[in-house]
């Protein structure tokens, strides 16, 4: 009978009755008939229930009570809790200066920067609405009587300091006047190739320029930014050296030695998993906004663009405008321009990681990518000018996207998993496009063979085409046809190979090797090195193209036929913006001193040889005179009594008439 009552029927399916084998209120009825499995009536568990209840309640009021007063008393935790963290670091940082000051110098600076920031965050929170309201009568007369006189006078200071500088600077090294033509030129070859050359914004295009020269001129020319830069650079260098913990744990250190792609890829991984820890933290965020904001002020352009631009300095041509992905629908013509000269005209961060692994110079990338956004925005306005009417002209909310990771391990895990395609693309990238750049060789090879032409390849060929540009640059003439195939490499290929291709002649020159192996040239000197690194820089090439459409495309689908339009634009805009970055590396750079040859002789056991060795050699060959079978120096090596030593030595090493 019971199993009659309990079985399920097709009407009771459709009624909705459960099933009363699974029934709480059955099970129940059951043990209240049957006097329950240990004899236990309904009224005894219930109160055993409410007993054990009320236990539960009594042992965890102490909790409750501890998170209500937490909760309502939050603020002043919080206050608490920074407040005994910054005493704690105060006692650190004061310890650290203590015991070693100069070796505290780097804490000391980044603490300065960090305070003044957070000083700034206070002052503009409690106080900033207060001061604008004060000054708001003042700026606005500034504004009516003043500001447009001041403009042309701070404009016309500029340039006759400028001059000045230029022509004092100039007279040491007259071969810095080529870089600054070639600059020139190159301003004016994007003006006629404007869009509507009678709506340029000179504001943006001046500003662009003039930020671009000052940065540059403060990495490479002032002290404290040579000295900044270079510890910036040793810095990046030596985080990126952790990544060998993670690759020769996977991969061995036999391999991580010897093989390109367990060396250099790797590194994309760590750089791009700690870019996205920063991202997740807020901290590249604040950068970016806050490089926006100055560029923003400065050149008159629109947030949007500006933190795209901005943007391009950390992360690649695809990864930047996410950030103003909600926007991209609503931009003009422009703006879409200078987004994508944006990218083009730089690198991501995560691929200069893997240059520096090659042995390319830090600071040189670094500020590279750091002069090329104004410059990048300023060229794209010449380009491209605004005739239409931004939406986002003046609009202050416009808010940078952030990323959807719940904590920092996710953050990490994604930002490794996302690099895994970036390293897969450059991998396959590099292999095929060394591999058709050899069949391509061999083709001109082969063509050139039937007309007696020996030794002709695509890059000799891109040597003879690019070299007036690099001359303009300001290489030497003899440099000239290097910078130049590397230059084409860079347009046609990628800049990946380009800069493998210079961190050879890079080492070649280190090692002290010959400048020319018969017709051949082993390296290239220090200037060239420093324009080529810099002309280098920017992710401006024909196979870019595709990533760029791709990227962009997909982030606003309507606006595809806009993209399409403009690529070949701003390609060529972005190409030109590393050159300009070049002319001013030439224009700027500082040859490097030897110093006392002698001494570095008397030091050096000959065994190996080294760049300060060539040159000292180079200059020992120089300073001898072979007269009737006499060998005698001048200079001051005449002085020296080892001179005919040093020049046996030397002998070993180079081939000069002397020997």
């Amino acid at each position: 009978l019971e199993m009659e009552e309990n079985q399920i029927t097709l009407d009771s399916l459709d009624k909705g009755t459960d099933n009363l084998a699974f029934s709480m209120e059955a099970e129940e009825s059951h043990n209240e008939e049957c006097g329950g499995p240990s004899g236990e009536t309904k009224e005894e568990r219930r109160e055993g229930k409410g007993r054990f209840s009320s236990y539960c309640r009594k042992a965890l009021q102490p909790v409750s009570k501890a998170k209500h007063f937490c909760k309502s008393h939050a603020k002043v935790l919080k206050r608490v809790i920074l407040g005994l963290l910054g005493v704690a670091y105060l006692c650190y940082f004061i310890a650290a200066c203590y015991l070693n000051f100069q070796r505290a110098l780097a804490l000391v600076i980044i603490t300065a920067v960090v305070a003044f920031f957070v000083c700034w965050s206070f002052f503009k929170k409690y106080c900033g609405a207060k001061v604008l309201l004060l000054l708001r009568p003042v700026w606005k007369c500034f504004q009516e009587h003043s500001w447009s006189w001041l403009q042309w006078l701070l404009g016309v200071a500029f340039l006759v300091g400028l001059i000045v500088w230029l022509a004092l600077d100039t007279a040491r090294n007259p071969e810095q006047l080529i870089s600054l033509g070639g600059f020139c030129v190159l301003v004016l070859f994007l003006f006629a190739c404007s869009k509507h050359h009678g709506a340029v914004s000179w504001r943006a295009v001046f500003w662009g320029l003039g930020l671009q020269f000052l940065l540059g001129l403060f990495v490479l020319r002032t002290n404290p930014g040579v000295q900044a830069f270079r510890w910036l650079g040793d810095q990046v260098q030596i985080f990126l050296g952790y990544t060998k913990a993670g690759s020769s744990f996977v991969f061995g250190n036999a391999l991580i030695e010897e093989v390109f792609a367990f060396q250099s890829l790797p590194i994309i991984v760590f750089f791009s998993c700690v870019m996205s820890i920063l991202y997740y933290l807020g901290v590249m965020q604040w950068l970016i906004l806050k490089i926006s904001w100055l560029l923003q002020i400065s050149m008159g352009t629109t947030p949007t663009e500006t933190l795209s631009v901005a943007g391009n300095i950390f992360v690649g041509l695809t990864e930047a405008p996410l950030v103003i992905r909600p926007y991209l629908t609503d931009m003009t013509l422009s703006e879409i321009h200078a987004v994508m000269t944006g990218g083009f005209a730089t690198i991501a961060g995560s691929v200069m990681g893997a240059y520096i692994s090659f042995g390319i110079d830090a600071a040189s990338l670094i500020a590279a990518s750091v002069m090329a956004a104004p410059c990048a925005l300023a060229m794209s306005k010449l380009v491209y000018p605004e005739v239409q009417e931004s939406k986002f002209k003046g609009k202050g909310n416009v808010k940078i996207a952030s990323g959807e990771e719940q904590n920092i391990l996710e953050a990490a895990s994604n930002g490794a998993a996302a690099s895994v395609g970036l390293v897969a693309n450059i991998a396959a990238s590099l292999i095929s496009f060394l591999a058709v750049l050899e069949f391509i060789n061999a083709a001109v090879r082969w063509f050139g063979q039937m007309v007696d032409i020996q030794d002709l390849t695509f890059q000799v060929i891109l040597s003879y085409v690019f070299t007036p540009v690099a001359f303009l640059m300001g290489a030497d003439w003899q440099d000239s046809p290097v910078v130049a195939e590397l230059l084409g490499i860079k347009i046609f290929l990628n800049e990946f190979v380009a800069y493998q291709q210079l961190s050879i002649y890079k080492k070649n020159r280190l090692s002290g090797l010959e400048e020319w192996d018969g017709n051949r040239k082993q390296w290239i000197s220090e200037r060239a090195e420093s324009i080529t690194t810099f002309a280098l820089c920017g992710f401006a090439n024909f196979s870019s193209i595709g990533i760029m459409l791709g990227g962009l495309g997909s982030m606003a689908p309507e606006r595809k036929g806009d993209f399409a339009s403009m690529v070949l634009r701003s390609l060529l805009t972005g190409m030109c913006v590393s050159m300009l970055n070049a002319c001013l590396a030439g224009l700027l750079f500082v040859p490097t001193e030897v110093g006392d040859c002698a001494a570095f002789f008397s030091t050096t056991n000959f065994s190996t040889t080294s760049y300060t060795m060539y040159t000292c050699c180079k200059q020992l060959f120089a300073s001898s005179v072979l007269e009737n079978g006499t060998l005698s120096f001048t200079g001051s090596w005449a002085g020296q009594a080892d001179s005919v030593l040093w020049l046996t030595e030397c002998c070993g090493h180079y081939n000069h008439t002397s020997c």
